[in-house]
């Protein structure tokens, strides 16, 4: 236990990034989108601020979301992003550099983990540590990873889906889809751009997919639909349109069946003494993307297994980050140490 700094986990999501303090629980939540001035590079704004400028810039500002997929794309606006990040949320009260552990997906190259943890160190980290994103999933969720009993976690993130089963602390068998709820959101800006010529930004297409998107319409009682605003291609001026919940169930159909295809591969690719475990426990979804209506179920009737919501699906993984930094057993869980001077 470290007296003078703060020890920090990082969920670096593609969305969004959550940052768990020791002691104080998770502080930040914000979007991973940052907003600069082309002409000097200088940033203007970070997180909730830059993401209401996404698609509303004048032309010498352009914010940007600097990971896709879960990983990095723009290495210097990362790491000036995870700065401003730590340093807000330690109150700029960094005497001491601290000890970071970050959260990964589970199929990152050695190129893309060497990149994270290069950025934690640039953004002020004494330490830079990292732990795979179902394993923190599964902590944050109240799982006991550490028995030798089989537990399957599905965590469904902005661009990637992680699906693990986890024993004896360790991965068994996993697979990292890069897709997730970007994914869902481009599927629905294609769809509506196709069948209803209108073009609208991934923005309009988030608000559809969390308003009346569902995996599995079988589930809900009534077509529901929402009008949306968007510009016309054919005539080149602002439209409103009816969309139905049967319709963003179609425009999001090719992602979803690839996350219950990944499912089942694994599932298949698992021991049979795991497999019975997992039956006896379900399946653990986690992630922003769980909380599309109907996918539970629609994974529950293709696998025939039980499955079930974390009870705080979205900040399950910065929890598990703080349950591995407060117990310096599970710190080592699934995690991948840094070579870092510091």
């Amino acid at each position: 236990m470290f007296s003078f700094s703060e020890d920090i986990g990082v969920d670096l999501g593609t969305a969004t990034v959550l940052v768990y303090v020791r002691g104080r629980g998770i502080v930040l939540h914000e979007p991973s989108v940052v907003a600069i001035d082309r002409t000097n590079g200088k940033i203007i704004a970070v997180g909730e601020e830059a993401r209401r400028m996404l698609g509303r810039t004048p032309g010498n500002i352009v914010a940007i979301r600097p990971l896709r997929d879960g990983v990095i794309a723009d290495y210097d606006v990362t790491e000036r992003m995870l700065r401003y990040f730590i340093q807000k949320a330690t109150g700029k009260r960094l005497f001491f550099r601290p000890r970071v552990l970050v959260c990964i997906p589970s199929g990152v190259t050695s190129v893309e983990e060497r990149a994270v943890l290069q950025a934690a160190m640039q953004a002020g980290a004494r330490r830079a540590m990292m732990i795979e994103e179902p394993v923190a999933a599964a902590l944050g969720a109240g799982i006991n990873i550490a028995e030798a009993t089989g537990h399957m976690v599905v965590d469904i993130g902005g661009g990637t889906t992680d699906i693990a089963v986890l024993s004896l602390g360790g991965i068994v068998c996993s697979r990292s889809l890069r897709v997730g709820g970007d994914k869902f959101d481009e599927a629905i800006v294609r769809y509506i751009r196709k069948e209803h010529n209108l073009l609208i930004g991934e923005r309009t297409a988030e608000e559809l997919k969390i308003r009346i998107g569902t995996a599995f319409p079988e589930s809900k009682e009534g077509e529901q639909d929402a009008e949306i605003r968007g510009r016309d291609l054919v005539s080149g001026l602002p439209k409103n349109i009816h969309v139905t919940s049967r319709e963003v169930h179609e425009a999001m159909l090719e992602p979803v069946t690839a996350v219950v295809a990944a499912v089942k591969e694994v599932l298949e690719k698992t021991p049979p003494e795991l497999v019975a475990d997992i039956i006896n426990h379900g399946i653990v979804m986690t992630g922003g993307g769980a909380l599309l209506d109907g996918l539970d179920k629609l994974i529950s009737r293709d696998t025939g297994l039980t499955v079930h919501v974390a009870d705080d699906a979205v900040s399950c993984v910065a929890l598990g980050t703080g349950v591995a930094i407060n117990s310096q057993h599970l710190f080592n869980i699934g995690q991948r140490a840094a070579k870092a001077a510091g």
